[in-house]
């Protein structure tokens, strides 16, 4: 059996709402916390974006359009470079999904060691191209893609034989309970052949521990100092605290996947059985030559005081060798077996 493996991307998204120290202090946090990688979002509202793009949400009360809110939370290239620095320092992987090919060629000069490709840009072949050019590793969230939108943006990512991660995810914000397609981790590995991860909108702890259970090696999250926070996936993100038992969890659920558990051998609660399990015992005065009934027999604790409980059938009907006391062990004295 291949052991599982787990690698945890705290999003922060716009969470930083256009503020370098906000970006930094999520850095913090989140290598404080024990996460993996902290994933941006590298947004140039100029190569990815117009006027005529749609909010998603109408959340904003100073952007006037999407286009104005993807310049108000866009970083120049040196302070991107900053970021990916600080996270070296502190020891927690730089990420960040290119929206456009310019994107790309930031993230090339800030050497990032692999691509997070979002949902939303998996048909956008234009993109796949220059990022399988890089020959670096991608993950890719399956979002709003059919399987055979998949087919293609894979066809292209490979073609530089770049190794491949996809992530289960529902394009939802907070994503419900009846969204969450965890039959997909599955059902990505047996088609792709590939590592299988899970993306997850939901704000819930228990989403990611679910997904860890179902074999998922990939772990994405959104973040948020608060989920009241401005911006438009608070509501779908988890607060620090969260974070903390999250990690801690899903830890331990890889763990328990990497150590699974052999019923057919149970030498290990020898110990254990021994105090627990029991003996046959008499629960009244009985005399010599009286044939065990079933109402005569208890069973008490520890075991190898008396005739094992499992072994009751076998005394019913016997005859008693000598008088008993009652609550007294039913041993090979009394009975023969």
């Amino acid at each position: 059996m291949q052991k599982q493996t787990l690698f945890t991307i705290g999003e922060v998204a716009q969470a930083h709402d256009g503020s370098l120290g906000m970006a930094y202090a999520y850095i913090d946090a989140l290598a404080k916390r024990g996460v993996d990688a902290v994933k941006f979002q590298l947004h140039i509202a100029e190569a990815e974006s117009s006027v005529h793009e749609p909010f998603r949400i109408k959340f904003s009360y100073e952007d006037k359009t999407r286009f104005d809110y993807w310049r108000r939370m866009a970083f120049t290239i040196a302070e991107w470079e900053g970021l990916k620095r600080h996270c070296d320092e502190v020891n927690i992987e730089f990420l960040a999904s290119p929206f456009s090919n310019l994107a790309v060629d930031w993230l090339e000069d800030i050497g990032v060691k692999q691509y997070k490709i979002g949902s939303g840009e998996v048909n956008n072949h234009l993109l796949l191209q220059k990022i399988s050019k890089t020959n670096k590793p991608v993950i890719l969230s399956s979002g709003m893609s059919s399987y055979d939108e998949l087919d293609r943006a894979i066809e292209i990512l490979t073609q530089n034989n770049t190794e491949i991660t996809i992530l289960q995810c529902s394009t939802a914000y907070p994503t419900s309970a009846e969204q969450y397609g965890l039959n997909q981790i599955e059902a990505l590995r047996s088609r792709y052949k590939c590592t299988v991860g899970f993306s997850d909108h939901s704000g819930k702890v228990s989403t990611g521990i679910a997904a860890v259970a179902l074999g998922a090696e990939v772990l994405e999250f959104h973040v948020a100092f608060s989920k009241e926070q401005f911006g438009p996936d608070s509501s779908s993100s988890l607060d620090l605290q969260q974070i903390l038992h999250l990690i801690e969890d899903v830890k331990d659920i890889c763990r328990a996947n990497n150590h699974p558990v052999d019923k057919k051998n149970n030498d290990v609660y020898a110990p254990l059985k021994s105090i627990f399990e029991k003996s046959l015992a008499v629960n009244k005065d009985l005399p010599k030559g009286h044939k065990i009934r079933f109402e005569d027999l208890e069973a008490k604790k520890p075991k190898a005081q008396g005739i094992d409980a499992s072994l009751f059938n076998q005394v019913i009907s016997k005859p008693l060798q000598k008088d008993i006391k009652s609550w007294s062990f039913l041993t090979q004295e009394y009975i023969n077996l």
